[in-house]
């Protein structure tokens, strides 16, 4: 009877004894998402170091077509891929609800809709900021051999290849923000890591995730990561980061495909 008492008094998160188990947690997490990411694109930035062609020589594809001989399966395909590229933030979602004494879920990273107004204007305003010099920053690295040249998109040319970029890019907007951010931020506090290790190392996981693009893929995503993680210390709402770095993919990889077939440069 002691024993089921003391094992029911041992909240979510915490292990016997007391001792929290979040840093498990993270870890775990990170692994089911985007740490495993960074492990690919370490991987994938050796492989094409090895190479004989320059980096800036080599290209790196996203948003490919699975079975460009049949564009329904293909549908299918990428829309089972934004689908599943979610998942993730329901698990951390369930597990901060879990968080016990405290705000947990959605209202512990500001994931509400008390302000959705200002919320997208901020998004917008943060875009703004980001596109045009990111933009520049990856040209520049490019130029200066730090850099794959990057494709954003290569569907076919089917109808449905607008849409399923929008919704790409808005996958990949609410995965990063809410778990490099919004849940990594809660889960280090929670373990007693101060503010600024917290952003520093949220930064650093976003910036190796995309390695596979080249250094200045991995230096631009630091540089976006302090600013975005920054904001969030100031508002504490990641719903701005989301619509932000919505808009900014929905750029990239909708603005990629109407454009390419028409210039040189990117």
């Amino acid at each position: 009877m002691a024993d089921q008492v003391a094992g029911a008094a041992v909240g979510p998160g915490v292990g016997m004894g007391g001792r929290p188990r979040w840093g498990l947690e993270v870890l775990v997490v990170l692994a089911l998402s985007l740490g495993q990411s960074a492990v690919y694109s370490v991987l994938s930035i050796i492989e094409k170091l090895t190479r004989e062609t320059p980096l800036n020589q080599q290209t790196t594809t996203m948003n490919s077509s699975a079975t460009p001989d049949r564009p329904w399966l293909d549908l299918a395909y990428q829309l089972a891929g934004s689908l599943f590229l979610v998942a993730p933030v329901a698990l951390v979602l369930f597990l901060l609800w879990l968080r016990p004494g405290r705000a947990g879920g959605w209202a512990a990273m500001g994931l509400d809709r008390r302000h959705p107004g200002r919320d997208v204007l901020a998004g917008l305003g943060l875009a703004a900021a980001i596109g045009v010099p990111g933009l520049g920053f990856y040209l520049l690295a490019r130029e200066l051999g730090l850099n794959t040249s990057v494709a954003p998109a290569n569907l076919t040319d089917v109808w449905w290849a607008v849409p399923v970029l929008v919704l790409a890019a808005v996958a990949n907007g609410v995965l990063e923000e809410v778990v490099i951010v919004g849940y990594l931020f809660t889960r280090l506090r929670d373990l007693g890591w101060s503010w600024l290790v917290v952003l520093l190392t949220s930064a650093l996981v976003r910036g190796s995730y995309h390695l596979y693009q080249g250094f200045g893929g991995f230096a631009g995503n630091v540089l976006m990561g302090l600013l975005l993680g920054l904001v969030y210390l100031r508002w504490r709402r990641v719903w701005p980061l989301v619509v932000a770095h919505s808009l900014l993919d929905v750029g990239a990889f909708v603005g990629y495909t109407l454009v390419a077939p028409h210039v040189t440069w990117l």
